[in-house]
This record gives C-alpha cells, structure tokens and sequence, in this order.
C-alpha cells in the first residue's frame, strides 16, 4: 500500500494526469474486508463482551478528538470558517466528511485536503514507527481458514458482494469494505468456514488501496493553502503522540498490548489500520472492531455536534465582522 501511495501521490503533486479505477478500488476494499472478516473466530467474538468498555472509550476519544483538532486549525487559521476548520478535523472518512461539510456550508476542498494528507501522514508514520522499534506479532490472532477452497471460495464471494451490494443500494458508506466484513466476520462467527482468499489477494487490495488514495494528491492539492496544510500536517503529529499516550493507558487498563491499542485509536482510516495490523500480526479483530464501531458512531454524530455547536448549514460562511462605523 505505501509504495504505490507514495509514487502516485508525488507523481500527482508534479503534475502527472493519474487516475484510479473505482472499480479496481472496490475490488481492493472487498479483499481487505473479507481477509478482515476471516479472522472474527468464534474465540474471537467471546473476546468482545469484555472489550466493550474499552471501545466505547475509544469512540469517545475519537470525537474529542476531532473537537480538539478543529480548535487547534481554528487558532492557526482564523479566517477558515468554523465549519470548515470542524469538519477537516473530524476523525472519519473523507468522502463523508466533505459531504456533511458541503451541507454545512464548508469549504469542501479544504475538508478533502485535510483528510487525505492526515491519512498519508498516519499511514506513513505508524507503519514506520512500529518497524524501527521492532513490534511485530505481539497479538498474533489466525485467520479461521487457511486453505482455498474453490467452491467454497465461490459462495463466500457472492455472498459478500450480496452484502456490499445492499449496503450500496441502502447508500451506506464504504460498502465494500464494510459489506464483504460484515458478511464474513458473521460467517466466521457463527463458525461457518468456507474458503480464504487466494494467495495475493490481500496484497493486490492494498495496492488498488494505496493508488486509490494517491491520485487524490494533485497539483491543486498543493495549491489549496500552504498555511493550512501545514497546521493540518501539524496537528496530525499531535493527534498521533497524543492518541500514542492516552492508547497506552488504555491498553494497561483493558489487558491489550500497547501497540494494538495505538493502531485501534489511532487518527487513520478502517482499511489502512487493519492492513497495519495484519502486516504486523497486531490484534487484527481487535483493531478492525474498535475502527468500525468507531467509524459509524462519528459517522452519525458528527453533524449533530455540529449543528449543536452551531455548525449548521448555512453557518459555515465567514461573518464579515461587525461593521467599522458608528
């Protein structure tokens, strides 16, 4: 996933005309969530229960977070609107995310710039940071199935894109990914087991992935603001030392290894923290429950936080100021 990130994003900034292939795109998201979904064994899920808590405070940092976040880019950019310095901090995808800043009112190639370089920098760093320091394996969870089964492999497929196609019809975001999860950790749960994915499967996903978020980098990217960009860049640095600290307290209080609770409340996206955590042999279950629990609960509240904030549409204007006569 990085490399081909890295060469498309820097080839974009220069100006090359690059594009991705949503349908490529989603074939990726599909393979991540179904190699996700092998690994919620009925183990597992018995693992959860007591797990709870400690997503729920999960969840709960994730949204202050974000409001944290929003005040640190308002400081540094007084004259970005609120709506806009509050929906680019939000810890949630950046589709969604520039969609609830379009109905606010918000600047939405602000928003979008400042999801896609958060996610680059998060996707560069934690990887990186947890290779020089030797984590690997230190919640080393096994799929259920192991072996290609044809048949099986062929009813786990129309199964899953069953599932991505009605969460697709129900306008439900991400619905590759959480589609293909679903319906496979649900399997997997109920101790169904029918095939794993063939070999490269996983890695041809992270590769469709990493071009997907790439060619989101282009020379009006670069142009948006250099002021703004580097607070986004800023903050996300912050976001990530202080997400490390309060993850290891977490971690101590619920029984996890440090490096699995930084990945599960890190500032990234569903797809690229699981893929770090299986590259890595960290907790993947425990990784992708605390994502997506976390990813539709600030999916849902973000914009009522935001119209009780006073964040509503129409309000994402910057106010003239008051008027300079008597």
């Amino acid at each position: 996933m990085v490399g081909p990130l890295l060469a498309t994003a820097l080839a974009g900034v220069c100006g090359v005309p690059l594009a991705a292939s949503d349908r490529l795109r989603n074939a990726g998201q599909w393979a991540i969530g179904v190699s996700l979904g092998l690994y919620f064994t009925p183990g597992v899920g018995r693992l959860f229960w007591p797990l709870a808590p400690a997503i729920g405070a999960g969840v709960l940092w994730a949204l202050v977070l974000g409001y944290g976040f929003h005040r640190l880019l308002a400081a540094l950019n007084p004259a970005e609107a609120p709506a806009t310095t509050y929906y680019a901090a939000a810890i949630g995808g950046a589709s969604e995310m520039a969609v609830l800043a379009d109905r606010a009112g918000a600047q939405v190639d602000r928003v979008a710039a400042a999801h896609s370089l958060r996610v680059l920098l998060v996707v560069l760093t934690l990887p990186l940071a947890f290779q020089l320091a030797g984590v690997h394996g230190a919640d080393a969870f096994e799929p259920a199935v192991r072996v290609l089964q044809p048949r099986g492999l062929l009813l786990l497929t129309g199964l899953t894109l069953a599932g991505a196609a009605l969460m697709r019809w129900a306008r439900l975001p991400n619905p590759f990914v959480l589609g293909a999860l679903g319906v496979t950790a649900a399997l997997t749960l109920a101790g169904i087991e029918l095939s794993a994915l063939p070999p490269g499967a996983t890695n041809a996903g992270q590769l469709f992935i990493g071009v997907a978020l790439g060619t989101r980098f282009t020379p009006d990217f670069a142009r948006v603001a250099p002021r703004w960009l580097l607070s986004v860049g800023l903050g996300s640095f912050a976001m990530l030392g202080v997400s490390a600290l309060f993850a290891t307290g977490l971690a101590a209080l619920a029984g996890l290894h440090p490096a699995t609770t930084i990945l599960a409340t890190s500032p990234g996206g569903i797809a690229e923290m699981c893929i770090t955590a299986q590259v890595l042999e960290l907790g993947v279950p425990v990784v992708t429950a605390f994502h997506v629990v976390r990813y539709v609960v600030v999916l849902l509240l973000t914009a009522p936080l935001g119209r009780w904030l006073g964040l509503g549409t129409g309000l994402g204007v910057v106010s003239p100021g008051p008027p300079s006569g008597p």
